[in-house]
């Protein structure tokens, strides 16, 4: 993998458990990667992280659940090369290795060792949510790839779960509420038992993201879960939201 030729910075989350090489422009970290780890139920064993970029979300949910091991699967080999540096500095190489890969390859003959077909009991999914095609040839253009889609992304990324995902296991991904109708029919004939839990910047204002989880191989008809406020109308964190993005609480899904 090659190294990252663009500049970087350092930066702590989880109260300074877990620091972040990450690229000082583009793409970055923020409450999308932190909240996709807060879904991880407590008993997860094996994380696949799909479009892990730097690590967030899967190194988060290490940090988070300590007897779990992860797979950082990224496509950009300069990321995927920093991902490689956090999981070592955070003290996590016994517990986590990095695949630069397509997803779309995942769990298919001929594709990367691991995750294996059936291996994982948790995939956490940031999917690029714009659909519009795009590609990326440099780190400028960070944004693109990780933001960017075509319109068979969403399925393509959950089809690879599904084959990379245990019966029973979980999928767990964070969207744009736009992507809902999308959402719906990709999990269509995979996944049911789908937990959808809106995303609010404050009381009263529209959901900016949606948290989905969902099991593998289940036909039970999805629900609506209460909604998630990131702040209070004066702007400070919520103590929920603030336990949550600490990384001291999951986030308020059923067990």
């Amino acid at each position: 993998m090659t190294a990252p030729d663009f500049p970087t910075t350092r930066d702590a989350i989880l109260d300074g458990r877990l620091t972040l090489i990450q690229p000082a422009k583009g793409h970055r970290i923020g409450h999308d990667a932190v909240l996709l780890a807060a879904t991880a139920p407590r008993d997860t064993y094996l994380i696949a992280d799909f479009g892990a970029g730097v690590g967030g979300a899967g190194l988060a949910a290490l940090v988070r659940l300590p007897g779990a091991k992860g797979i950082l699967v990224e496509i950009d080999p300069a990321l995927a090369r920093l991902a490689e540096e956090n999981v070592a500095s955070n003290g996590l190489a016994g517990r986590c290795r990095v695949v630069c890969a397509d997803v779309r390859s995942l769990g298919k003959p001929g594709g990367p060792p691991v995750p294996e077909a059936d291996g994982a009991d948790l995939v956490l999914a940031n999917p690029p949510f714009n659909m519009e095609s795009a590609h990326r040839t440099s780190p400028d253009a960070g944004r693109a790839l990780a933001h960017m889609a075509d319109a068979g992304t969403l399925e393509d990324w959950a089809t690879a779960a599904y084959r990379c995902l245990t019966p029973g296991g979980r999928l767990a991904m964070i969207l744009r509420p736009t992507e809902l109708a999308p959402l719906l029919a990709t999990l269509e004939g995979r996944f049911g038992a789908a937990e959808l839990m809106p995303v609010h910047p404050r009381p009263g204002a529209p959901a900016v993201r949606l948290m989905v989880r969902a099991v593998k191989g289940r036909r039970t008809p999805p629900a609506i879960l209460p909604s998630f406020i990131l702040a209070n109308a004066d702007g400070m964190p919520t103590d929920v939201a603030a336990a949550v993005l600490r990384g001291l609480e999951p986030l308020p899904l059923p067990s």
